[in-house]
């Protein structure tokens, strides 16, 4: 299960540090839980071996502990390195147990309705892997898309599969009608299956240097908690570049399997509307929205009152800290927008205002010269680490559950409406020793209050050379 993309396309919702992946955006599932049951439980099929960054680790094992799954292994990327590395880390993991073992390659942000008729489709695709092949899942085309690579097929197979033709390249519009009325194309989905062996034997006739370095970097792996951490130098050196022209555009073992199974990879706000039940104008809403005279509109809302008026085709999305407008028309552009946040050095394509972490969640109230309000929500049983800050002060009042607070060389309990202070330069630790959730209001005052005023002594979850918040 690949889970290392940013899903920059659908700002403000997908951000860096919570990506559309880890979203429910179409259930109250994330789109990695639905990826993760999809072939939990088949006769054969072992737990998922995720490969993510190690920023989002602690929320993809809560996310996985919520559907009762252990994953096999769960490998974490330093920096990220396209697809043909987390490949070729994934073979090398499963070849070192067992050469002729079977991978099947899911991304982690991908939609797909009709589970049933995939998970056929995987148990057929077992006889071609076995053979040597790299199995490749076709989408039957919907329409003359843009945006998804295509598959030409070659000679018919056995199992509905066919050889692979061509890898043709995303295509202009003219060229995807001509897919299209031609017949015999379908869309790359970017699911694969092959034998380990295969994959690292067709990896080192086609990409050896990615091979190598991830080879290397699997060597130099090692354990923290519940993780494995890939050796950072060796993967550093490692070229990035996509699986599908690494691997699959040069390799003869291809073979596609064509499906209609209502496949998206929700790369975008219009996929979002395509997918969405949709009002007798054309539009897609959710939230608290009043929408007068307003058509084929996707509206999201997130607590606060939207209201359009004679409007059409357009994107509306609110998260509270940042709201986007945008021509259906223009979505795929969004990436521009994150650049632009990025240039100016603001924090909205990276952070929404409310911040996962192992222990819970903070989330900013308010914010001014020399002050920052937050509400920190601390689950049971769970503690920040033991840590100090150079340039701020910072009180803490209980709204509900009970703290346990370390102060210097101090520790007390504290009840609901009851409250500490802690100035600059004092190690600190708060935990909740209770069974309901720990709700405290932090107010932080100082010079500087940014994240990364943080000197860290001890964690219980391993992060004491980190950067960020606790």
């Amino acid at each position: 299960m690949l889970s290392g993309g940013s899903g920059s396309r659908l700002w403000p919702v997908s951000r860096s540090q919570m990506p559309k992946q880890l979203m429910p955006l179409l259930s109250n599932r994330s789109l990695l839980q639905e990826t993760a049951l999809r072939l939990a439980g088949t006769d054969g099929v072992a737990p998922p071996l995720v490969i993510s960054n190690s920023d989002h680790r602690f929320m993809i094992a809560a996310q996985l502990q919520e559907l009762g799954i252990t994953p096999t292994l769960h490998v974490l990327e330093p920096v990220g390195r396209n697809t043909a590395a987390a490949v070729a880390v994934a073979a090398k993991l499963v070849s070192d147990l067992e050469a002729d073992g079977i991978l099947v390659l899911l991304p982690a942000d991908h939609h797909i309705p009709d589970a049933e008729a995939f998970k056929r489709a995987v148990l057929a695709g077992v006889d071609h892997a076995k053979r040597g092949h790299i199995v490749t899942f076709g989408i039957t085309p919907r329409s003359p898309e843009t945006g998804y690579g295509y598959i030409k097929r070659g000679p018919a197979l056995d199992d509905g599969a066919f050889a692979v033709a061509e890898f043709c390249e995303k295509p202009d519009s003219a060229r995807a009608e001509a897919f299209l009325t031609k017949g015999g194309y379908d869309w790359n989905s970017g699911i694969f299956m092959a034998r380990a062996d295969v994959l690292t034997d067709e990896m080192e006739t086609h990409c050896p240097e990615i091979l190598a370095k991830c080879a290397s970097a699997v060597a130099g792996s090692y354990r923290d908690l519940d993780f494995l951490r890939l050796d950072q130098p060796a993967f550093e050196a490692c070229p990035s570049a996509p699986f599908d022209t690494a691997v699959m555009e040069r390799t003869s073992k291809a073979v596609v399997i064509p499906l209609d199974i209502g496949w998206s990879d929700v790369g975008s706000w219009n996929s979002l509307w395509e997918l969405g039940d949709k009002d007798p104008a054309g539009n897609v809403i959710s939230g608290d929205v009043i929408a007068v005279d307003t058509e084929g509109t996707y509206i999201r809302g997130n607590g606060r009152l939207i209201t359009t008026l004679g409007v059409k085709n357009l994107v509306i999305v609110d998260t509270g800290d940042a709201v986007l407008i945008a021509e259906k028309g223009r979505v795929q552009d969004i990436r521009s927008l994150v650049a632009k946040l990025q240039e100016l050095g603001r924090s909205e394509h990276e952070l929404h205002r409310r911040v996962h972490r192992p222990w819970g969640f903070y989330e900013s109230i308010e914010a001014g010269d020399r002050y920052q309000v937050k509400h920190l929500m601390v689950k049971p049983g769970a503690s920040l680490s033991l840590q100090m800050h150079h340039h701020r002060a910072e009180h803490w009042v209980v709204v509900r559950g009970t703290a346990r607070v370390v102060l210097g060389n101090k520790e007390m309990l504290l009840s609901e409406n009851e409250s500490t202070y802690i100035p600059i330069g004092t190690p600190h630790r708060l935990e909740n020793p209770g069974k309901v959730p720990l709700s405290i209001i932090e107010v932080q005052s100082g010079c500087y209050l940014g994240e990364d005023d943080i000197i860290r002594f001890d964690d219980v979850y391993g992060r004491v050379e980190e950067k960020r918040k606790s």
